[in-house]
């Protein structure tokens, strides 16, 4: 599904026009973006946590050239979705149909 089509089913579902829920959408991914590159967590009960997590300092190599290659510990965006969300994806029907019949 992508944004385009999620703002469409919101509008549909909420009797909000096209414009204001794109707004809407946008200005949350923004402030999830701002306040995650500011090193703040979101937390949102019952569907998940965006997160930082810390990747340790690492030697890698580089196989074209042989060598070796450091990699300093960074930070990267995470989601860990919560119990509930988790649930509700192991309980759908139309997954469960879709698993079984690959």
């Amino acid at each position: 599904m992508t944004k385009a089509e999620v703002i469409s089913e919101i509008a549909e579902k909420t009797g909000i026009e096209k414009t204001d829920v794109a707004a809407t959408v946008e200005a949350f991914f923004k402030v999830v973006k701002d306040s995650m590159s500011n090193g703040n967590n979101i937390y949102v009960r019952g569907f998940g946590s965006f997160v930082n997590k810390k990747r340790a300092k690492k030697v890698a190599r580089n196989i074209s050239k042989n060598t070796a290659i450091i990699i300093d510990e960074h930070f990267i965006p995470s989601f860990k979705p919560s119990k509930t969300f988790i649930q509700k994806i192991k309980n759908s029907k139309k997954l469960n149909v879709a698993a079984v019949s690959q």
